[in-house]
């Protein structure tokens, strides 16, 4: 559910897999700097870990033995919270990317809804930090989702523009998909909708049966836009996430510490909005999960 009544769900983007320590010390490279992350990112709220692999050097993986360290390091520190893969990527085979799944069973794994640019652009440097186009056909996200269902993990649809929600709409009409379904709404990145907390509500109001239905819903801000996001999004009873993937500093500037520092700037917010931050038993029953 995605109500204001309901606690809010914070989710934490661990790691990501574009920054690296020379930007934020913070970022995890090793299973146990992962588990060290978890355990301050969950100490602050998170009820959910949203992981990209890296190995050890801190170069971006998507080998089954990676995801499968970092999450048994992950788990040995911080028990049932909840386990979100990204199988994001360019260049990498679908079939790799299932590998690992069916490997590691984890309870979520993201999933981009559609073909797009994806990019950051510099204004003050009036050039492309990176550039690339993300390449999600219909073919590739049902051939994911065939494998999710069969395997018990829940999709998480990342979706970066008001039309990529819609792509959900077919999916539901074959049975491949039922609610509770978990959508993100993906803001920031050159390439998608405009970060504004009016597009919030735009982007809100495409989810199935509404914002106030039986799917849940959360707001991913990617760079310093992220602080007015997550205020729309908590203010419209939303879901919220946070962490090093999605953006490095605090809303007063300075670079955050750790993820912990970013979870707990959410979890005040959700605070001050009068709601409740949701357990991680609370987050798996809204999600429809069971126990890890």
């Amino acid at each position: 559910m995605s109500r204001f009544e309901d606690p809010a769900i914070i989710s934490n983007s661990i790691s990501g897999v574009i920054a690296n320590r020379d930007q934020c010390p913070a970022i995890p490279y090793t299973p146990e700097e992962y588990a060290a992350e978890a355990r301050r990112a969950v100490d602050e709220g998170a009820s959910q870990i949203h992981i990209h692999a890296r190995k050890p050097d801190g170069t971006p993986s998507w080998d089954t033995e990676d995801f499968q360290a970092i999450t048994e390091a992950i788990r040995s520190e911080v028990g049932d919270v909840i386990i979100n893969y990204s199988t994001g990527a360019i260049g990498v085979p679908i079939e790799k990317r299932i590998e690992y799944l069916r490997a590691c069973r984890p309870d979520v794994a993201a999933l981009n809804m559609s073909s797009m640019n994806y990019a950051k652009y510099s204004r003050r440097r009036k050039e492309f930090v990176f550039k690339a186009v993300f390449e999600n056909s219909f073919d590739t996200i049902i051939e994911f989702i065939t494998a999710m269902n069969e395997l018990g993990i829940q999709p998480e649809h990342e979706c970066f523009d008001a039309g990529h929600v819609a792509n959900v709409d077919p999916l539901i009409d074959r049975g491949l998909l039922e609610p509770p379904l978990q959508i993100s709404l993906v803001m920031g990145v050159t390439g998608g909708i405009r970060p504004t907390p009016r597009n919030v509500g735009v982007m809100a109001d495409q989810i199935p049966d509404g914002p106030e239905g039986p799917n849940n819903w959360q707001v991913i801000g990617i760079s310093r836009d992220q602080w007015k996001l997550l205020a729309a999004a908590i203010a419209l009873g939303g879901n919220v996430r946070a962490g090093v993937e999605d953006n490095l500093y605090l809303p007063d500037g300075s670079m955050a510490r750790s993820n912990g520092d970013l979870v707990g700037k959410a979890r005040q917010m959700v605070e001050d909005a009068g709601r409740r931050v949701a357990t991680v038993a609370e987050a798996r029953e809204l999600l429809g999960l069971g126990k890890a």
